[in-house]
């Protein structure tokens, strides 16, 4: 399954989660099939976003995209870093 980890600081959690929550069918609609979002325990606008993609080519090709770009900057996200994954193991203990 391929996933996608950003990370990245936003100007204010509030403003940034109701941009991100409109941003959900766009997300659907380009392959992203689930999320987690998880905040740092020292500061709750330094944000975790993992996400599972039907591809990693459709999760690039989203989050390279000029229109993601203007959400992005919309939303005050301060210098995102996408981390592109495979994953080779999941289990539960």
């Amino acid at each position: 399954m391929p996933h996608v980890l950003i990370i990245h600081e936003v100007a204010e959690y509030a403003a940034w989660k109701i941009i991100f929550d409109q941003a959900a069918g766009i997300r659907k609609i380009a392959g992203e099939l689930s999320y987690q979002l998880l905040r740092y325990d020292s500061d709750a606008n330094n944000i975790v976003h993992f996400s599972a993609w039907i591809s990693l080519d459709a999760a690039r090709q989203f989050f390279e995209s000029p229109e993601l770009v203007t959400i992005r900057e919309k939303a005050g996200v301060k210098s995102p870093e996408f981390i592109y994954l495979h994953e080779i193991e999941h289990k539960a203990l």
